[in-house]
């Protein structure tokens, strides 16, 4: 194992550490409390918190900036096919199969190289954007950043993979990432599905989640 991976190793193992303080406080906290009189199905308005409701046609902004959208959905898509990647590059057998797939030593990486250049449009359209900049804060850039430096080093790791200097910086990549995890808005990976358990009880307590199918007369 070289130094790099032993690294991010660590770094995996604080972030990890970090993130789990963060999901006991959630779960100390216990479900929301009601005193209202309940109205509706709480479990049918969760999964519409989960499923439906995240879906552009339901969401006000979303519906307004649809090209914006689509480029999230790539990135996160990038981010999360990344990450396993990133799991999967501990083991000899994947390294083996890098040399020999061109699935994954082509395809894949340019793929990926599409979600890239979805963080860097992203990037550049909260720095142009009056509207963005007005409430975006230096977490917001270093989020991106790092994440799409973290795709752009998987990209080179798949490409470039017999190049130590391309297997060096993708390791150190990953791991300034997971050490920053924990401390900005990436923490998100933990407070997402917290957020929409308590806006779907929230709604769901008060029966206007799922919304009600309008009946046309």
């Amino acid at each position: 194992m070289i130094v790099s991976q032993v690294i991010a190793i660590i770094a995996i193992l604080i972030c990890m550490i970090a993130l789990l303080s963060h999901l006991l406080k959630l779960i100390k906290l216990g479900k929301p409390k009601e005193f209202s009189q309940k109205r509706g199905n709480v479990g049918k308005s969760v999964a519409y918190a989960y499923t439906v409701s995240m879906l552009p046609n339901h969401k006000e902004s979303a519906m307004l900036h649809l090209p914006t959208y689509g480029l999230g959905i790539v990135f996160h898509v990038g981010t999360f096919t990344s990450l396993l990647l990133f799991s999967l590059s501990f083991f000899p057998f994947f390294n083996r199969w890098i040399e020999t797939c061109m699935l994954l030593n082509t395809v894949l990486p340019a793929l990926i190289a599409i979600a890239v250049f979805a963080g860097i449009a992203l990037f550049i359209k909260r720095l142009i954007s009056k509207d963005l900049r007005s409430f975006s804060t230096p977490d917001d850039y270093l989020s991106n950043g790092l994440t799409t430096l973290f795709q752009l080093g998987t990209v080179l790791f798949l490409f470039c993979h017999a190049n130590n200097y391309a297997v060096h910086s993708y390791y150190l990549m990953a791991a300034l990432l997971f050490l920053y995890m924990p401390l900005g808005k990436l923490r998100h990976v933990v407070y997402f599905f917290a957020a929409r358990y308590h806006l779907g009880f929230f709604y769901g307590w008060r029966g206007s989640w799922p919304p009600k199918k309008k009946i046309n007369n």
